[in-house]
């Protein structure tokens, strides 16, 4: 196809300011809408770009083709009988038949099914469409499909969006795409920075748009290279003063969602408020004015901050001299608030407690602190931790919640806690517990460091597990409002990668039956297994997606999770035991052997026991079945004391010494033999195969 059959095209919603948190996400949704929709309408393109500021949303798609290709259509309709009347007219069917195919009726044709019904039939080549007439269409869809949790209309339109629409510029090639999007009829004109560049600005092509932004509106377009930026300016400004910026990425992300057109000017603050606690400081620099902090060589803070201007002023100084005005009262607060926090010890909040409450039936943080002490005693007395330290850190784990620092800055609990725990003169492992409880917070954040900070991470987190549920309101689709998916991904993390023996069925058993609800112990055994479940499911997504788990299937968890180990640990040395015997020609054969085996033995009696009936030596005619009985009754010791031990591999290396009696046994032997007593004994000997399996997995589960 010549390349005058392909041509630039761009779209760009101009807009009041979009969410800063959101801009990144709706920038990839549209372009990957836009995409989507492209592709299953035939309109091949080379590359999408996206581009995204506080106010606009923008695709540019590179050689789009300008028409569909077009498609030989084959359709059926009625049959004969019913689409023509006594006499030989169409009837309403074929009519309708045809008018969907658009053509006259005398144009279907008839054809007969392999039965010799008489069908009517149409055969014929629809012409693509024009990307002309279904752009606008396709860029609504596109629209529509954004994930907005809320959207608003504006002026008297009815239409919806995330902000009111101000312009739109829609252009294939050179050419104004003619249609409207929400509400607004698109163009060619865009508009700049707000104040540096207010006039509107004509596209001229596509490939144009973003050099022109940059060159005549003063707006960085893509939000990448804006992103890159503003990185390269805050480096280079920190340098400069000697010091290093302290870059999150959720923060860049977010200051590059805040501007068209980054500077990156740097400001002072007293240096007394060093003397506040480092996450004190950052968060009010960050979280509460996206700043970024600076800090020396060896990490210490320093008395000073960068901030990014949305605008190059010709008086930079002011616009630093008003950051830093804003920011002193903010700093003053806090250095107010951990004065007087420290004047009453952390134990003397634990009776307001009661006060605080966690959740309306659950009760107050003061009953919950009650029950993570009591879960946190048992998870200490198994991983070997001090139970009175951990008890100790969980009596006081909520305490700082009725701070006034928390109250300002609620993204520190926990943190505050540890200061004011070392500031009352608490040990240093009880503080540091403290601090660590609410770990890992998100996906990639770090662990606990301490054993007791392990005890209550994960004391905090299944009780929270047991009370929501136990009130009905575990997670359902995307909507997590307690945060249940974190809390037990939070679980996985820390058992497996600290590798802690723990009884995860029985600690949940614990915390359900602590919950202060009247029916609790009628409908404990049912939440149990639900938790349990919801944890579980947790751990195939972790599998299934996490890098080192390469190999492991569905099917090899499921196999696994037929025997539902209490311990995480086992769980994970079966699956792993499983993975490396399933690799070996004698895994796969015996697998394979083990679901035949199973469908066998789902046929007879013997489906669904726990155990195998005893075999008669007697009956066993066959030699090859004598040899499967011989060589099973050799190796039922080991392999039981291996899986005892948790020595999966070296259970399954042995067992796998039954692939060629097994085969050998299905070569030679027939299962159901009319001699009712032949045929149970040999069902009781396969199933004696199965069992000795089941100890570790259930291979039948496993593709064969």
């Amino acid at each position: 196809m010549s390349s005058a059959a392909h041509r630039d095209f761009l779209v760009e919603l101009g807009t009041e300011e979009l969410p800063p948190k959101a801009l990144h996400t709706l920038e990839l949704a549209f372009a990957d809408g836009i995409a989507t929709r492209l592709r299953d309408l035939g309109l091949g393109s080379g590359a999408i770009e996206s581009f995204a500021t506080p106010r606009r949303l923008a695709v540019l798609v590179r050689r789009l083709r300008l028409h569909q290709p077009d498609q030989q259509i084959t359709r059926r309709g009625p049959p004969r009988k019913v689409s023509f009347d006594a006499a030989g007219a169409p009837t309403r069917a074929a009519l309708a038949f045809a008018a969907s195919c658009g053509v006259s009726w005398e144009s279907l044709a008839s054809e007969r099914d392999a039965n010799g019904t008489e069908y009517l039939h149409y055969s014929g080549l629809k012409t693509g469409a024009a990307a002309m007439e279904l752009l606008p269409g396709l860029v609504q869809a596109s629209l529509d499909a954004l994930p907005i949790p809320r959207r608003m209309r504006w002026g008297a339109l009815e239409v919806q969006f995330v902000r009111p629409v101000h312009w739109v510029v829609m252009l294939l090639g050179n050419e104004i795409v003619p249609g409207a999007l929400l509400g607004i009829t698109a163009g060619h004109l865009s508009f700049g920075h707000r104040f540096m560049a207010p006039a509107p600005i004509r596209i001229h092509s596509p490939a144009t748009y973003a050099a022109t932004l940059e060159r005549r509106g003063k707006v960085r377009a893509a939000f990448a290279g804006r992103r890159a930026e503003i990185r390269r300016q805050v480096e280079a400004l920190a340098a400069s003063l000697d010091g290093r910026a302290i870059i999150a990425d959720e923060l860049l992300d977010e200051v590059t969602a805040l501007v068209e057109w980054p500077v990156a000017l740097a400001g002072q603050f007293d240096a007394r408020y060093l003397s506040l606690p480092r996450e004190v400081l950052i968060s009010t620099l960050q979280d509460h004015q996206r700043y970024f902090a600076l800090a020396r060589a060896d990490g210490a803070l320093m008395p000073g901050f960068i901030t990014v201007s949305n605008i190059d002023s010709p008086a930079p100084e002011l616009v630093r001299a008003g950051n830093e005005r804003v920011v002193r009262p903010r700093l003053a607060d806090a250095e107010f608030f951990w004065e007087q926090d420290r004047r009453q010890p952390l134990e003397a909040r634990l009776a307001g407690l009661a006060n605080v409450t966690f959740q309306a039936q659950l009760g107050s943080q003061a009953s919950r602190a009650q029950r993570v002490t009591a879960i946190a005693r048992s998870i200490a007395a198994s991983i070997g931790a001090e139970v009175e330290a951990a008890a100790r850190a969980a009596t006081l784990a909520k305490c700082d919640l009725s701070t006034a620092m928390v109250g300002e800055f609620p993204e520190l609990q926990g943190v505050m806690g540890r200061y004011y725990a070392l500031a009352d003169g608490e040990r240093a492992a009880v503080a540091q517990a403290i601090g660590e409880q609410y770990l890992p917070r998100g996906a990639g954040d770090a662990l606990p460091a301490s054993d007791i900070g392990d005890t209550i991470a994960l004391a905090d987190k299944i009780d929270t597990l047991a009370g929501i549920f136990a009130i009905g309101q575990k997670p359902s689709g995307t909507r997590d409002p307690f945060g249940l998916r974190r809390a037990a991904i939070g679980v996985l993390r820390i058992v497996l990668e600290h590798r802690l023996e723990l009884d995860l069925l029985a600690l949940i058993g614990e915390a359900v039956r602590l919950q202060p609800l009247p029916d609790i112990a009628a409908r404990a055994g049912a939440l149990i297994t639900e938790i349990h479940d919801f944890v579980l499911e947790r751990l195939r997504a972790q599998y299934l997606e996490r890098e080192g788990s390469a190999g492991i299937s569905t099917e090899m968890f499921d196999a696994v999770l037929a025997n539902r180990p209490a311990s995480l640990l086992d769980f994970d040395a079966r699956l792993r035991a499983l993975l490396a015997f399933t690799a070996t020609p004698a895994g796969v054969s015996l697998a394979a052997a083990n679901k035949r085996i199973a469908n066998i033995l789902k046929k007879s009696r013997l489906a669904g026991t726990g155990t195998a009936l005893a075999v008669s030596a007697s009956l066993l005619r066959e030699p090859a079945e004598q040899a499967l009985q011989r060589d099973l009754a050799a190796l039922r010791a080991p392999v039981e004391a291996a899986t005892g031990a948790r020595r999966y591999s070296e259970a399954l290396d042995r067992l796998a010494g039954l692939r060629v009696p097994v085969d050998q046994f299905f070569d030679g032997v027939l299962v159901n033999d009319p001699d009712e007593a032949l045929r149970n004994n040999r069902l009781a000997l396969l199933a004696q195969v199965r069992l000795l399996f089941a100890g570790i997995a259930d291979l039948s589960r496993l593709p064969g």
